[in-house]
């Protein structure tokens, strides 16, 4: 899988064989877990307190959700990366966890790879989830306008490679793959995304999964 080393971890489920797996496969990896919770309310004052670098919470908790956690951190200033690992697949919990601001949504029934995948991924600023709900549709977005008309559209200052490249970041792909799909090169991918995020005054990948989550722009009921 590949080591992640000096990075620290709370987790925070409250089954205390889920903590002891998710320590076991931290500690193999040479992260160190500093804290952990086993319900809604000690999960966010462990993670005010020891601030660490990333906390692995489960969604249904005791006392609070893991989102509501998330939410009630990020409105304090918490500079941790947030995730979520969780058995519901239920588009409207990814995107109630994503809107709450965490930094990835993974499976608990998925591949352990699938987690140190997204701690790299969300370590280089982006937002992970996990590639068996991406396949689902999750972030594919609906590109149509609506019955309002173009200028209500957010992404109508587009133009239609940029929209393609836009949908495929938002989707969670890397440059390399988005190329790939368009038949184009990595370069000319960046120099799409550079001049989309300028246009719609973001700074950055997770600006730009926010900015399509604020604004509705994601649809969770079709597929690409």
């Amino acid at each position: 899988m590949g080591e992640t080393p000096g990075i620290t971890v709370v987790l925070a489920d409250d089954q205390e064989i889920v903590r002891e797996g998710l320590a076991a496969l931290c500690a193999d990896n040479g992260m160190t877990v500093i804290g952990q919770a086993c319900d809604g309310p000690s999960a966010m004052e462990t993670i005010a307190s020891l601030k660490p670098d990333f906390a692995i919470l489960d969604l249904q908790m005791p006392g609070m959700t893991g989102a509501e956690v998330i939410r009630r951190l990020r409105s304090e200033g918490c500079a941790a990366k947030l995730m979520i690992l969780s058995i519901s697949r239920e588009d409207s919990k990814v995107m109630e966890a994503l809107r709450a601001g965490a930094d990835a949504y993974l499976l608990k029934d998925g591949p352990g790879r699938h987690l140190f995948d997204a701690i790299r991924f969300v370590q280089d600023g982006g937002v992970y989830i996990s590639p068996l709900l991406r396949g689902a549709g999750i972030f594919t977005r609906a590109l149509t306008e609506t019955e309002k008309g173009a200028a209500h559209n957010p992404i109508a200052c587009l133009s239609p490679r940029e929209t393609e490249v836009f949908s495929y970041l938002v989707d969670g792909l890397r440059a390399k793959d988005i190329a790939v799909r368009l038949d184009i090169s990595p370069k000319t991918v960046d120099t799409y995304r550079a001049s989309l995020m300028r246009k719609l005054n973001v700074r950055d990948l997770v600006g730009l999964v926010k900015f399509a989550i604020e604004r509705n722009l994601t649809e969770t009921s079709s597929s690409r």
